[in-house]
């Protein structure tokens, strides 16, 4: 990734580099600012073909050069539980923790509901990572803010592939009707919440949950835990065909934001995967807590989180009421 240079070196997002920070919002900021989408399914579906996907690239943007002044909120822990459309298969389990990045190969039902987001972001095509979350609309999809919105521009031809695999969508290309972000993220881009969401249209009379399934979600859980990312890097040595995963013990970043860090090796592309607490090999579910969301250039094979807070929460509640 071509990362830019600031007084704490570069910081380069795992999906996107993050955009310039500006002053904070707020942290009691309520409102989630929301962008619709005007364009059709059938055209986005026409215009995401399999060559669009794999050539999609990450992008290019100003590192941060200060800290967030914007504490994030804690609040009384929440966690709403996985569904699941029908049985997971698994397959071999991929093996003992610490795992500091290869591909996946469980099985399980983070095949179906993890995949790859694309979008067009100043008239260049992109691609981030993305989940299928448990919902009241059955419709939303968790990725990280600048997955979203960068630089002041919300993204457009906005859709999640769950399953991608090389090209292939083989539970369909979803189109966003609604992306969301937090407040913090939305006025001033703050690292610390870089978490966005997105609520997608049904697909052949279907709506996404019933298809794929979604995840659980944990909020104000704590830092130090055991966590699995997931993602789907493009960025040497990947290629973004493939369904990456870390694992280890989190801990808190002593160095710029707030948020969670992990041992791993993902890339540009991954930006938006989920991070799962209580995470099952076997089924392949698990509570998502944290999004990837960026990595210090001096400070390799590491990879940073945003705290699912309560304002995280509120983007939820609101993105699933959508």
């Amino acid at each position: 990734m071509r990362g830019a240079r600031a007084a704490l070196g570069a910081l380069t997002a795992a999906g996107t580099l993050l955009a310039l920070l500006l002053p904070a919002a707020p942290a009691g900021a309520a409102a989630h600012p929301a962008h619709r989408s005007p364009t059709p399914q059938t055209a986005l579906d026409a215009f995401w073909t399999a060559d669009r996907m794999r050539a999609a690239e990450p992008l290019d943007l100003p590192a941060p050069a200060r800290r967030p002044t914007a504490a994030v909120r804690h609040g009384a822990p929440l966690a709403v539980a996985p569904t699941l459309p029908g049985p997971s298969k698994a397959s071999a389990r991929p093996g003992a923790l610490p795992q500091a990045g290869g591909p996946w190969t469980g099985g399980g039902a983070v095949t179906k509901t993890t995949g790859r987001v694309f979008f067009t972001y100043q008239g260049r095509t992109a691609a981030c990572s993305g989940d299928a979350v448990t919902s009241g609309n059955k419709s939303t999809v968790i990725t990280a803010g600048h997955c979203v919105k960068l630089g002041g521009v919300w993204h457009t031809d906005w859709v999640f592939v769950p399953g991608y695999h090389d090209g292939e969508a083989p539970y369909g290309k979803w189109a966003a009707t609604k992306t969301l972000s937090t407040p913090q993220w939305t006025a001033s881009e703050d690292i610390n919440y870089d978490v966005g969401a997105a609520v997608v249209a049904p697909l052949d009379g279907k709506k996404l949950t019933d298809v794929v399934g979604g995840q659980g979600l944990s909020f104000n859980s704590g830092y130090t835990t055991t966590m699995y990312a997931f993602g789907f890097p493009a960025a040497a040595p990947y290629d973004g065909s493939k369904l990456i995963y870390c694992g280890g013990t989190t801990f808190k970043d002593p160095l710029f934001s707030g948020d969670h860090g992990l041992g791993c090796n993902m890339t540009g592309g991954s930006s938006g995967g989920p991070w799962f607490t209580s995470f099952d090999e076997k089924t392949g579910t698990g509570l998502q807590s944290s999004v990837n969301s960026f990595g210090y250039q001096f400070w390799a094979n590491t990879m940073f989180g945003p705290y699912f807070g309560d304002d995280a929460k509120n983007l939820y509640t609101q993105a699933q009421a959508t």
